[in-house]
């Protein structure tokens, strides 16, 4: 009886694969297409993702301030407001012709320092004001005379 209930178990077993192999068969056409449309869906997620970043980072550049440095020469030294704009010191560079190291040698800074300066991340110290006041009033051979000392 035993060796009976086994061969009926094995052909239920047999059967009932044969019969749900051509519906597994659909199922797994369908999960790979699935598959593949997640992993497209991915790279496109990805794509607007750094394009979403190139754009805040654009707008970030346009939302700094486009003014200069401002000083009150009317007031004793001790007392003068210096007000900071990032703007002012990237076109006194670019008018000037020079990089971030040759300012930041000008300023007698780091070019680490510059390049925050001018992209906002940080704001210079007190200090630091007054010799960028000095250094945006220079004209360009007077900046290139202190860079090259002959």
């Amino acid at each position: 009886m035993n060796t009976f209930s086994n061969a009926f178990r094995a052909e239920v077993v047999r059967m009932a694969r044969k019969e749900l192999k051509p519906e597994l068969q659909g199922m797994r056409k369908a999960i790979t297409g699935h598959r593949s449309e997640i992993a497209a869906l991915k790279r496109e997620v990805k794509a607007l993702t750094s394009q979403l970043k190139a754009t805040q980072r654009q707008v970030r550049v346009a939302d700094t301030p486009k003014a200069k440095v401002v000083t009150e020469d009317a007031t004793p030294k001790r007392s003068r407001q210096i007000q900071f704009y990032a703007q002012a010191l990237v076109e006194k560079r670019a008018d000037l012709g020079i990089t971030q190291k040759q300012m930041a040698q000008l300023l007698g800074a780091s070019s680490l320092s510059v390049y925050k300066w001018e992209s906002g991340q940080v704001h210079p110290r007190a200090a630091q004001l007054e010799r960028i006041a000095e250094v945006l009033k220079l004209g360009k051979r007077k900046a290139l005379a202190l860079l090259n000392p002959q």
